[in-house]
């Protein structure tokens, strides 16, 4: 009883911690902002976390692991190397729509005062050029691309999606990812491949 309480405990400071790191950035969030959007004491915070830091880690690590599954998943199911990548993206979106812990941890990655132990925008970066150099291998994107310039394309621009998407949610919608895989994979996909992928298609 006293373990699942703890564990209720710490699931709540993750998400108050989330929420507050969300709302006011790494720099102004403060411990007892966290405590009280959790509703517990002081104590009880310090008990699963020694500082702020440990906090950010923890939902940070929460948030790179939630986002990782929703990867893995996609990229289980693949049909094409091209296909996982609009889907991967779609799949981001709903997370960073979704998930408060997801985002939170998404953000603590790019500020300056929080010192990130996983930085997600890198990884997510590594798994687009790896899933550019999947679909040069299957034959599904176009000659004489550079992979390193389309990932850094692809991953500015969903980065873009995500910070314009703390003000705007519609940044966020599956239309506007379709929208941007529609103008974006005629210049990646050879002929084939375009006609069977679908930009539409959800993440999760």
């Amino acid at each position: 009883m006293k373990q699942e309480r703890a564990v209720r405990t710490r699931h709540a400071l993750i998400e108050s911690a989330a929420t507050v790191f969300g709302r006011r950035g790494y720099a102004e969030a403060t411990l007892s902002m966290i405590s009280v959007g959790a509703g517990v004491s002081p104590g009880a915070l310090h008990f699963h976390f020694e500082n702020k830091a440990a906090v950010a880690r923890a939902v940070e690590a929460a948030g790179a692991e939630a986002l990782r599954a929703a990867a893995g998943e996609v990229y289980a199911r693949r049909t094409s190397a091209l296909q996982a990548l609009a889907d991967s993206s779609q799949a981001l979106a709903g997370l960073l729509l979704g998930d408060v812990v997801a985002r939170a941890g998404f953000r603590l990655g790019r500020e300056s005062a929080y010192a990130s132990s996983c930085a997600l925008p890198r990884e997510w970066h590594e798994y687009v050029h790896r899933l550019l150099a999947e679909a040069s291998e299957e034959g599904t994107l176009l000659p004489g691309l550079n992979h390193r310039s389309v990932a850094a394309t692809v991953v500015a621009a969903t980065l873009g999606f995500e910070a314009l998407g703390r003000d705007d949610p519609q940044w966020l919608a599956p239309r506007t990812l379709a929208g941007f895989w529609r103008v974006v994979m005629p210049c990646l996909a050879v002929p084939a491949t375009l006609r069977e992928l679908d930009a539409a298609a959800r993440g999760s």
